[in-house]
């Protein structure tokens, strides 16, 4: 029993730090998903403490996880931890079955694991947990020392909330999504040539005289009233290959002209500010920002502003910052999130290939070369 009970604290408390950690490499990310779950339960107003809400759950999954391993308060943690599993199950439960969640996004945007993989993964460890949780007794700390134990797990909380502090100023240590340095936007714009769209079944359920029968659309009784309509589904059978992967990335200019192809498939540098949310936005380093466009200007190098806002939002800013020289674009607010995780942050591309991210913290010196 003491080797099993080893072998499972060790395990899931590393599973735990783990996904705690790929996690805090984007906390924004975790943010994101909590609100698509609110939304879908009608709780918009808890869209204003998704934040919060995830950099502690980031942070317990880390600081329980050195916990579980360490022994520290054992019975505890591993209280809530069952907890916490239980939930988890019933969330990826509801993703998987309700299919109105895409993902579950449970490892963030670097791992990505269907719903389906993700609610039988969580079946089985809130099954070892509450293992550990009926044996909770028989569990010890590894040092006798409670100070080595507490100091332990005190510095995987400081690892859990000082990781995150830096990524939500900066940038995620490691960008996963398509818009990351490397990458050529327009080109991941387009399907591969070998793409194929997805394909459905489409089932109706009508009812006559109390019994309720599946028809297909092409036998399904539209002629006859004595059918009344109950409902239909449609069902994927075969998922799209090849598709883009980025959809809906698009800048308008002041004309309301789509310049989206203009602007990435330019040749050369081409610096764009993406700026969401202007009334929140991190104005830090704002005579740097100035100065390089400025700079940019004289060099000849294309320099934009991507706002998501209104035209008349965007103009009343690009006044009020006296950046009137410079062109505002406007871009969708959730695609803006996706490109740049803080408000703002500056990408450069060179010959449609992003070169280069930077927050509103580390904007660069100078100008490219």
């Amino acid at each position: 029993m003491k080797v099993i009970l080893w072998i499972l604290r060790v395990a899931v408390g590393l599973l735990f730090i783990f996904s705690g950690l790929v996690k805090a490499n984007d906390p924004l990310g975790l943010t994101y998903k909590m609100n698509e779950f609110f939304e879908v339960w009608g709780m918009s107003f808890m869209l204003n403490y998704s934040l919060g809400l995830s950099v502690c759950m980031i942070a317990f999954e880390i600081i329980a996880g050195f916990a579980m391993i360490v022994g520290n308060y054992f019975r505890l943690y591993v209280t809530l931890m069952l907890l916490l599993n239980i939930f988890f199950t019933f969330l990826t439960g509801y993703a998987l079955y309700s299919g109105k969640i895409k993902e579950c996004g449970c490892f963030g945007d670097c791992i990505k694991i269907s719903n389906t993989a993700t609610f039988y993964k969580d079946i089985a460890l809130t099954a070892a947990v509450l293992f550990m949780w009926i044996f909770r007794y028989r569990v010890f700390p590894i040092f006798n020392k409670s100070a080595i134990n507490f100091t332990i797990v005190l510095l995987g909380a400081f690892l859990a909330i000082g990781s995150q502090w830096w990524v939500l100023h900066h940038l995620p240590y490691h960008d996963c999504l398509p818009y990351k340095v490397g990458n050529n936007i327009w080109e991941k714009m387009k399907p591969e040539p070998w793409a194929t769209e997805a394909e459905f079944v489409t089932t109706f359920v009508y009812e006559k005289n109390g019994v309720k029968q599946e028809f297909t659309p092409e036998n399904y009784p539209w002629k006859d009233p004595s059918w009344k309509f109950v409902s239909r589904e449609s069902v994927e059978v075969k998922p799209a290959t090849g598709q883009s992967e980025i959809h809906d990335f698009s800048l308008t200019d002041e004309d309301g002209d789509d310049i989206t192809e203009d602007v990435l498939t330019a040749k050369g540098y081409v610096y764009i500010w993406f700026i969401r949310e202007p009334t929140k936005a991190h104005l830090d380093n704002m005579d740097k920002i100035k100065a390089l466009a400025k700079t940019a200007a004289e060099r000849k190098i294309p320099f934009y502003v991507a706002c998501s806002a209104g035209r008349d939002i965007c103009e009343t800013y690009q006044e009020a910052w006296n950046m009137k020289d410079i062109p505002f674009l406007i871009i969708d607010g959730t695609v803006s999130k996706t490109v740049m995780r803080t408000n703002p942050g500056l990408m450069l591309l060179r010959d449609g290939v992003v070169q280069n991210k930077w927050s509103y913290k580390d904007y660069p010196a100078d100008i490219a070369q």
